[in-house]
């Protein structure tokens, strides 16, 4: 019978670092002051995406000053961890997202609550901007990565599944969410399959695997392959 005991486990370390840096992306701790108009052009502004909104618990936002209020709330918070994520090439912000879900003691974290920006969908420096909270969760100790979702968002069970989260299940009922029911589909990346999700992600993201338009040439999941 294989034992179920960790050796010389010790507790995974809480997320600090305020700035995370990628080739396409600086992800920065969570400042309204410097990050809240961009972000609310991003989020908000003419060229926002109107369906992003649809599967959060807040948003979209009736004014400015809402938007100042929610963001001040997320940045004093600590679980959730806000993280805004900073196009290197324009400096200009482009979305949000955190971890949460902080469990230490058993080694899991989650990466949730994204909104990006129309900009960032779909975008290379999407794709980096989770590879660098994945791998600095694992940096951290941490055992276990965890991905949740309304099960009827396809976009984000699609992102989950592209960026090499499994899926677990469904918890039926999960939530009430705008007065409508949540069943949330759970994803998860653990410590013994993240070198090879980590190693897909680092030559997917190599300027070698993307052609002069910019089209990559091999996928995410034919690297895990």
């Amino acid at each position: 019978m294989t034992s179920n005991t960790l050796q010389d486990w010790q507790p995974a370390r809480l997320p600090t670092a305020p700035t995370l840096v990628g080739r396409y992306v600086r992800l920065e701790q969570l400042d309204p002051q410097r990050h809240g108009d961009d972000l609310w052009q991003a989020l908000q502004g003419p060229e926002a995406d109107p369906q992003m909104w649809q599967f959060m618990a807040y948003g979209p936002f009736a004014s400015r000053d809402d938007f100042a209020q929610w963001l001040s709330a997320n940045a004093a918070s600590r679980d959730p961890c806000f993280y805004t994520v900073i196009d290197r090439a324009s400096g200009t912000a482009l979305g949000l997202l955190s971890y949460l879900s902080l469990a230490p003691q058993h080694g899991s974290i989650e990466i949730g609550h994204v909104c990006f920006g129309h900009a960032l969908q779909r975008s290379v420096q999407a794709t980096e901007t989770i590879y660098l909270l994945a791998r600095y969760a694992f940096e951290l100790g941490n055992r276990r990565l965890e991905w949740k979702c309304d099960n009827l968002n396809l976009r984000s069970k699609r992102a989950a599944e592209r960026f090499g989260f499994s899926y677990e299940g469904l918890f039926r009922q999960h939530q009430v969410r705008k007065g409508r029911n949540r069943d949330t589909a759970w994803f998860s990346i653990i410590d013994s399959e993240w070198p090879a999700v980590q190693r897909a992600f680092e030559q997917w993201l190599r300027p070698d695997n993307f052609d002069a338009q910019g089209q990559q040439l091999q996928s995410l999941q034919a690297l895990r392959e």
